[in-house]
């Protein structure tokens, strides 16, 4: 007694076929050739025949129609030419010979259909690894007296809140330092937490809109 069907599908879907494919956009050249399908397709019957308990007779295209997988060629053809789109709309896609070796499979995507030459929704992140910001938690016994604590602050000192009733949600910004005051009505169906988040938007904006960027700003949450 083996593991059941579904566990072996899981197992070659999750985990196998993926780490067949790794890095396929480099030697996916190398599974264009005869021997290299037949291999590929051996490691698939496998897989097949665990999830169906089939007879070993039953032909290869069979098992995968049934159990809706593409022959394992044309997976490892898919996630190379998903590898350079996406490597091409982050900026990232760099190559010596696009007409040769492995760098010709994304000429092939864009000539095969012109929306790949358009780039995707997607943002390159960025790391920070040293913000230009310190944060401070008060404790309740430095919110009893926030005002002696502030007197000392260099810079501009700004409150945010958001706030929901039963109906309705708000949000406010409050500039200390240049008494600067304001409210958002939002609608009903914004939670607390992106009321919080748009009272902190708004915030920023303002901040930059003051043009003062020799000065700290000192930010507190209520």
């Amino acid at each position: 007694m083996g593991p059941e069907p579904r566990v072996v599908h899981w197992l070659y879907v999750a985990i196998i076929s993926p780490s067949i494919t790794f890095a396929s956009l480099l030697w996916w050249p190398g599974c264009q050739t005869a021997s290299a399908k037949r291999k590929l397709s051996r490691v698939q019957r496998l897989a097949c025949l665990g999830i169906m308990g089939a007879m070993r007779t039953t032909p290869t295209n069979a098992v995968d129609a049934l159990i809706c997988l593409l022959p394992l060629d044309l997976v490892v053809q898919s996630e190379a030419r998903s590898a350079a789109h996406r490597l091409w709309s982050l900026g990232c896609w760099s190559y010596l010979h696009p007409n040769r070796g492995h760098s010709s499979i994304l000429m092939r995507l864009q000539q095969s259909d012109p929306v790949f030459n358009m780039r995707v929704d997607i943002m390159q992140p960025a790391h920070n690894f040293e913000p230009r910001y310190e944060v401070a938690m008060l404790t309740r016994e430095d919110w009893t007296k926030t005002t002696a604590a502030l007197t000392a602050v260099k810079g501009l000192v700004w409150f945010t809140d958001g706030s929901r009733t039963g109906k309705e949600t708000g949000t406010g910004v409050y500039g200390q330092s240049v008494g600067r005051r304001l409210s958002f009505s939002l609608s009903r169906c914004v939670t607390v937490f992106q009321a919080e988040i748009y009272a902190i938007l708004a915030c920023v904006y303002e901040i930059q809109s003051q043009n003062r960027p020799e000065k700290y700003v000192e930010y507190l949450l209520r």
